[in-house]
């Protein structure tokens, strides 16, 4: 009698871990078992510190609360959102993996066009394993898929591409709306499935989503701040887009890619649009400012490292968007304490040993 074939290991199962942020039991896991279970999960805990968050039996974690952020970082863990989502991008920092995935816990399976459910993670880690194409746009999307290829046309001195450090991925459902649109469509939904992965061209912003994310973290992590937000802080729901901002000038200035299409995810609920804009209206008007600013930055050829760029950035934070408000300058400080705090946890990038006194499973 035949034996059974064995289970084909999990990509990359050693080598990435599931950063999600909460204040609630993560129940969500269970839907995500098939995909998850073989891999690090690191949650991070955000709001009252003593309140006990469940996790699902069978999975590998640690789970960090804010008493763990600031024991961990001292006085550095200023730097580190609370009561905000932003807060998830403290698991990038303590994680000693090459690679990451982030997703938020309102996230559930989606399912494709013929009814098949999407392995987002799969997805994701096709995605940064191929090359991107960010200096040349091929008319085909990723010239790497299956059944694809370089179009009539396409320098082929070009055709190597260049390493992808983020692969950011869509959703079904709940759009990623604003809270203006979400009040003049509150009953929208995203219904299209695009089967589709593209390189965003060099020099082209976008707004960066946090929900359903994957990047090479020994690449492009230390640019993966999301900024001051939430509890104190004037602006919220732009942490994901101000981290997108600096890592695409980032990656730009170093020749990365960066991909976005293909995973989808179910976004299973709307947040409220009235708690939305009190968090967001500073940041509508000041996104105005924040684009062009992106748009014109430049970094000098000194800056060989990410965190030569992200240093340098932050100085021009400082010198040009401190004068729309003095948030910015509390703003551009962050940055450089992010810095500070990535480098003594990641003394020799990414290879230091584990950190003590989290709470593993």
């Amino acid at each position: 009698m035949a034996q059974p074939s064995a289970k084909p290991t999990p990509l990359l199962k050693d080598e990435l871990d599931i950063v999600i942020p909460t204040i609630r039991n993560l129940d969500f896991l269970e839907m995500w078992r098939p995909f998850f279970e073989p891999y690090h999960l690191i949650i991070v805990q955000d709001g009252d510190p003593s309140k006990i968050i469940k996790v699902p039996d069978g999975f590998d974690y640690e789970l960090y609360n804010r008493n763990d952020i600031n024991r961990i970082l001292g006085p550095k863990a200023s730097c580190i959102s609370f009561k905000d989502s932003a807060c998830r991008c403290f698991g990038y920092m303590v994680s000693k993996k090459k690679y990451i995935f982030t997703i938020d816990d309102d996230c559930f399976v989606a399912k494709d066009p013929s009814g098949k459910e999407i392995n987002a993670l799969e997805q994701h880690i096709t995605n940064l394993l191929s090359p991107s194409t960010p200096f040349f746009f091929n008319t085909l999307y990723d010239p790497y898929r299956d059944g694809a290829d370089f179009v009539r046309g396409y320098p082929f001195s070009l055709r190597e591409g260049v390493p992808t450090a983020v692969s950011h991925g869509l959703w079904l459902n709940i759009p990623d709306y604003d809270a203006p649109t979400q009040l003049v469509k509150p009953l929208e939904r995203n219904t299209r499935y695009v089967d589709a992965v593209l390189t965003i061209p060099k020099g082209t912003l976008f707004p960066m989503c946090g929900m359903n994310l994957a990047f090479d973290r020994e690449l492009i992590g230390p640019a993966m701040y999301f900024g001051l937000m939430g509890d104190g802080q004037p602006i919220g729901r732009y942490d994901d887009m101000w981290a997108g901002w600096c890592m695409k000038v980032i990656c730009d200035h170093l020749g990365w890619g960066v991909k976005t299409g293909l995973p989808y995810i179910w976004h299973s609920k709307a947040s409220n649009p009235f708690v939305n804009l009190k968090k967001e209206y500073k940041g509508i008007y000041w996104q105005e400012e924040l684009i062009p600013f992106f748009q014109s930055a430049i970094l000098p050829k000194e800056c060989t490292t990410v965190q030569k760029c992200y240093l340098e950035l932050s100085k021009q934070v400082k010198a040009k968007l401190g004068k729309v408000d003095p948030y910015f300058l509390k703003l551009a400080d962050a940055m450089v304490t992010w810095i500070e705090a990535w480098d003594e946890l990641n003394p020799s990038g990414g290879d230091s040993t584990k950190l003590p006194n989290s709470t593993t499973k």
